[in-house]
């Protein structure tokens, strides 16, 4: 009869456990559900067209962004000011975060200008971030391209830093003019700003650029 209770509690600790695993399971399947939703919800907030005036001032704000993060970015880090200036060409983002339970995903606009002719492009950012928490998430992205091939090919044909590259992405020292960026490619570099202007190490874990069709 012992033997048997024990047998019995024990089948019933085994069935509770699988229980947890399949509700944490179902929890982290509904998150992703929910993220997916919700990135399609904002990509369908885009379709209805611009007035000129519309157009405009969000142009505008889009400039507006990237000045106040490269001052941000300055500030922190003088030296990164001739980096930049001094490139083939940059590009600035902001991002519109969010994160739920077991993953998370960014949506932002940004601009890339090139520094021999001072063309501007708009362009947006995509990026999914997995990992734990519930919250909001605010940064700036400067990306910096030291040769006009990369900076070309980012601006025309979009460009994705995928989570393989960002693994591989290189931590700069301290004291020179890329400290507290990360180096993705030969050439490519990328810092993240947050609100408060203070430089953090790069979290994402890969994103998507490509050409805002209603900004440009």
């Amino acid at each position: 009869m012992r033997a048997h209770s024990r047998m019995t509690v024990s089948s019933s600790i085994n069935l509770t456990t699988e229980c947890n695993i399949m509700k944490a399971e179902t929890m982290r399947m509904l998150s992703i559900s929910a993220i997916v939703l919700l990135c399609f919800g904002l990509q369908g907030c885009e379709t209805a067209p611009l007035t000129p005036g519309e157009k405009l001032a969000k142009q505008d704000d889009v400039r507006y962004m990237a000045k106040q993060s490269l001052d941000q970015l300055y500030a922190a880090n003088p030296k990164a000011q001739s980096a930049v200036e001094n490139a083939a060409g940059y590009a600035v983002f902001s991002d519109i975060g969010f994160k739920i339970l077991y993953g998370g995903g960014e949506k932002g606009s940004g601009i890339a200008i090139n520094n021999a002719t001072k063309q501007e492009t708009f362009m947006k950012m995509f990026e999914l971030q997995p990992g734990y928490g519930l919250g909001a998430s605010k940064f700036r992205l400067i990306l910096v391209f030291e040769t006009p091939d990369e900076f070309n090919n980012f601006v025309t044909s979009g460009w994705e830093a995928g989570a393989n590259m960002m693994a591989a992405a290189k931590y700069n020292t301290t004291g020179s003019a890329w400290e507290g960026a990360v180096t993705l490619s030969s050439g490519v570099h990328m810092y993240q700003v947050t609100e408060e202007g203070l430089i953090v190490g790069v979290s994402i874990t890969g994103g998507k650029f490509y050409l805002d069709k209603e900004l440009n």
